[in-house]
């Protein structure tokens, strides 16, 4: 008799342990970075931030630098907002610090 009740609590544990799951989360919105061309940050500079900041290889960071001196602005990453915000900033102190008015923004995924 005891074994019954034993599986009968455990079926009743299990059932609402599937009801937990679906917990309605969702995943959360990502972001893209873009690096906006200037006439005064050096290239050299826009590659070293792609790579310490944004951790690009050299090959990719330099691809991206002539997109953005050809085009005007490039995506360099996505992300979640407090990491784009994060990196955003920390790229821009690196800028400001060596006297570059190097510029990034964000924007929600499409």
């Amino acid at each position: 008799m005891k074994k019954k009740t034993y599986l009968c609590i455990m079926a009743r544990e299990q059932s609402q342990l599937r009801e937990r799951t679906n917990t309605g989360l969702k995943e959360p919105h990502r972001y893209v970075v873009i690096i906006h061309n200037d006439d005064f940050t050096t290239m050299e500079f826009v590659v070293r931030v792609l790579m310490e900041v944004f951790f690009k290889e050299r090959a990719e960071a330099e691809a991206l630098m002539l997109s953005v001196h050809h085009t005007g602005k490039a995506i360099v990453g996505v992300y979640s907002y407090d990491v784009a915000l994060s990196k955003i900033q920390r790229a821009t102190s690196m800028a400001r610090e060596e006297g570059y008015p190097l510029r990034l923004t964000c924007e929600p995924e499409k």
